[in-house]
């Protein structure tokens, strides 16, 4: 599972290597305005490959965020479904497209955990924090396209780290 948890960094790694050169030539900045899209990646301590979706809000104070989002993470003999509530600080960059944030979160983990035969499975809730550290860059097309690392800190089913990407759109009235 180490190995295969391993691979799948290493190619949403090169697929983020390969789509930033092309996001980076974007003309067209944030808006400001409300967005969503997906998110993928992998944590550690559990293992795992993790999906979900965000909602990014528009500005709530100069350069502040708030972003919600739900994720759920496959493997390592479990299932975490994560709640979070998270705020962003987005920094500048002068004659850059790149915009790094700094951000803190609070999670609800539902965690279910899959014992062999004879055994019952178990399931928990695990509440924890996130410190948060990430950059976004604009497309071409409105869109933005965004890496983080989420360092979980409190329970023990929180997991340790999170390596994430995703693509977030405007939500058009």
């Amino acid at each position: 599972m180490v190995l295969m948890v391993r691979r799948i960094a290493l190619l949403l790694a090169t697929l983020a290597a390969l789509a930033l050169p092309i996001a980076a030539h974007a003309a067209e900045h944030w808006s400001g305005g409300p967005m969503f899209g997906p998110r993928f990646g992998v944590s550690f301590d559990p293992e795992q490959l993790v999906i979900g979706g965000q909602v990014m809000t528009a500005e709530l104070a100069p350069r502040v965020t708030f972003d919600p989002n739900l994720e759920i993470g496959l493997g390592d003999h479990q299932t975490v479904v994560a709640l979070a509530v998270d705020g962003h600080y987005h920094l500048t960059l002068s004659d850059s497209d790149w915009a790094p944030y700094l951000g803190f979160g609070v999670a609800v983990n539902f965690v279910s955990v899959d014992l062999p035969a004879p055994f019952r499975d178990e399931s928990d809730t695990a509440v924890g924090a996130n410190i948060i550290l990430g950059t976004t860059v604009p497309t071409r097309s409105s869109s933005i396209f965004f890496t983080e690392l989420k360092l979980g800190v409190g329970d023990s089913d929180v997991p340790s780290l999170k390596v994430i990407a995703g693509w977030n759109f405007p939500l058009r009235r």
